[in-house]
């Protein structure tokens, strides 16, 4: 299984780390950012690095030749259609939400901001629309009480993350392809940027 990982900062290096425990060939890494962890973790394996030319949009001729599936772990690029099609299976993200609900870079931020009293991440297929491609794999946690947005990601989404996207990749190892099932739009909701 040939990778390109596209990413950035402690994430993107834990997945690049993660990956490298999965038996996988990480083939290429792209970042916006050549001075990122995730660019110096790839130089120091011996791994191609690639710097996007525009930070938020990865185009096909930034995927390595002969990926079979580009994993994405802390980008805020878009994969365009092309790129996704240069790759055999297409591309996989992980989100740190219930997907459908809180699609959006806050998923976190809305999740404490609403309230809700467990939250979740999805494995999901990279596609045309942001954070809506269909599920890979999810699973709940437990919010606890009084927890911020980044002691919620580091106790818990951030592990889930790098279990579910390692389950996803002993799957596509194992079968040649990948779990699907569509999202509900029913349930979709937005988490835009707090800061705006």
């Amino acid at each position: 299984m040939r990778i390109t990982l596209v990413g950035s900062r402690h994430f993107g290096v834990t997945t690049f780390d993660m990956l490298r425990n999965h038996g996988v060939e990480i083939v290429r890494v792209v970042v916006a950012d050549g001075d990122d962890r995730l660019a110096a973790a790839a130089r120091a394996a011996g791994i191609e690095v690639t710097v996007q030319a525009n930070p938020k949009l990865v185009v096909a001729r930034e995927i390595a030749d002969g990926t079979d599936l580009i994993v994405t772990a802390h980008s805020h690029a878009r994969i365009s259609k092309e790129a996704l099609a240069a790759a055999r299976l297409g591309g996989i993200g992980y989100h740190p939400s219930l997907l459908p609900r809180h699609r959006g870079i806050a998923a976190i931020e809305w999740t404490i901001k609403e309230g809700d009293p467990i939250a979740g991440g999805t494995v999901y297929h990279l596609a045309e629309r942001m954070d809506a491609g269909a599920i890979a794999a999810q699973e709940w946690v437990f919010v606890k009480k009084g927890e911020t947005a980044r002691e919620l990601w580091e106790r818990a989404l951030a592990p889930l993350g790098q279990k579910l996207l390692g389950e996803v990749i002993d799957y596509a190892k194992a079968h040649n392809s990948l779990p699907a099932r569509p999202q509900d739009e029913q349930f979709a909701t937005k988490a835009p940027s707090l800061s705006d």
